[in-house]
């Protein structure tokens, strides 16, 4: 966005840099100042708490900008019989250490060498998954929305998050590196290749990717649901999320640009049905959330006081 907008526009290209959402709500949090980020990316809707924290920065006027979500796909090489996986199965496949068999509170070296050994209706097959590197943001999305969410699920686990981050993030955000896990690279295309080749193998990549090669590769259904555009914009689909940016009105008018960035990415040739980002991997808002989204934009609508 930041590339495309210097380049249209004549304007300064816009400074980014890279955080988690937290972290960036931090930064964002920190104050008026014009040495804090005028925008912050989101995963996933501002909490009440940072709002606050805002506030009492004196960060009072925010303008959201919901744009859209995303979606992760777990697949296999088309002619593979249809198969559907809980997000449970997919973390007890891949994390470096899951709960002990006879439900004792301990961690123990992932056990599981296939997928039956995981549960019986399963086929008895070699775990092989083939997916992106750490330095991936695909990854990352992997790690929060299936290992991390199925390990906070335990509530002996989920409770650590809040004595030890640290060890919290060691112990639930960690992947196995026993070879179960393959690491491919950046180049999806590759992961492709790999399936075709292997039929009891599955893959991770960005539902985008799914669509560009429905010829070689299908879903796994998640939970009973497969991915398409509307079961990840509508949520149904879970391994998916919402994506917002959040602006600081008050910096409108004296860091030039920003209400023209806003724009150019509320705008239908950035986030419409088939803006670029699209073809990067975004899934779009339906017409009256974009309306509303675009709408609000114009006018720096400031947000209203979140409830949780």
């Amino acid at each position: 966005m930041a590339e495309r907008f210097g380049k249209s526009t004549g304007m300064k290209t816009p400074k980014v840099e890279s955080t988690g959402t937290g972290s960036g709500m931090k930064l964002f949090c920190a104050g008026m100042s014009l040495d804090t980020p005028d925008f912050t990316n989101a995963s996933r809707r501002m909490k009440k708490s940072e709002q606050e924290k805002c506030a009492e920065n004196g960060v009072k006027e925010i303008v959201e900008m919901p744009i859209g979500f995303d979606g992760l796909t777990v697949a296999h090489a088309k002619g593979n019989a249809p198969m559907n996986l809980t997000r449970e199965q997919i973390y007890l496949a891949l994390a470096k250490q899951v709960p002990a068999k006879n439900g004792e509170e301990k961690l123990v070296d992932n056990p599981y060498m296939t997928w039956k050994d995981i549960d019986k209706s399963l086929p008895d097959v070699k775990i092989e998954v083939i997916g992106p590197p750490p330095s991936s943001g695909t990854r990352d999305s992997f790690v929060e929305l299936v290992i991390e969410h199925s390990c906070k699920e335990y509530a002996w686990l989920g409770n650590l998050e809040k004595i030890d981050k640290d060890d919290y993030a060691k112990k639930c955000k960690s992947i196995r590196e026993d070879g179960a896990f393959i690491e491919a690279g950046e180049n999806d295309n590759l992961i492709v290749q790999k399936l075709s080749t292997n039929k009891n193998a599955f893959g991770v990549f960005g539902y985008s990717f799914l669509e560009e090669n429905l010829d070689k590769v299908q879903a796994v259904a998640i939970e009973g649901i497969k991915p398409d555009a509307d079961t990840v914009s509508s949520g149904d689909y879970k391994v998916s999320r919402a994506m917002f940016v959040y602006m600081k009105k008050g910096h409108i008018g004296t860091v030039p640009g920003m209400h023209e960035f806003a724009k150019e990415f509320m705008s239908d040739k950035s986030m419409g049905a088939d803006g670029y980002l699209v073809e990067k991997g975004l899934i779009p808002l339906d017409k009256a959330g974009a309306d509303k989204a675009r709408a609000d934009v114009a006018a720096l609508t400031v947000m209203e006081a979140l409830t949780k």
